[in-house]
């Protein structure tokens, strides 16, 4: 199984940053937790902290794990491993994505979430998604 980390950056006035998918990629459109891929070797919050660095720009700090997600979206099974982080160093900007927000529990349900990402929403904000 395929190890995924995602971040999940929530600002002082609880608003949790999503990230759009860009239109040509997997799940294109759909809203998500930043991250990517655990490379081979790597543990799964260096990878975090690379793949938020490549596609957001900005430096955290990982504070902790939430609930992992398995789910398998028709390509083989993988297993979405959340973390919450705080942004250390810089302001996050759409390298990889169309859009990013930053959106509270009543916005978050008017967003198309990926779905593996349903699970840490409700972690998070309860019955959202």
């Amino acid at each position: 199984m395929i190890d995924v980390v995602c971040g999940v950056m929530v600002n002082v006035v609880g608003q949790v940053l999503a990230c759009r998918r860009a239109e040509h990629a997997h799940l294109g459109g759909q809203w998500e937790f930043p991250g990517g891929k655990v490379e081979p070797g790597e543990t799964p919050t260096a990878a975090l902290v690379r793949e938020l660095r490549e596609e957001l720009g900005i430096d955290v700090e990982v504070e902790g794990a939430m609930a992992a997600v398995s789910w398998d979206y028709g390509r083989g099974p993988f297993r979405l491993l959340p973390y919450r982080c705080s942004i250390l160093r810089g302001k996050p900007e759409p390298l990889e994505h169309a859009e990013l927000r930053w959106c509270d529990a009543d916005q978050a349900r008017d967003l198309l979430w990926a779905a593996a990402d349903g699970p840490v929403l409700r972690e998070l904000f309860g019955d959202v998604a």
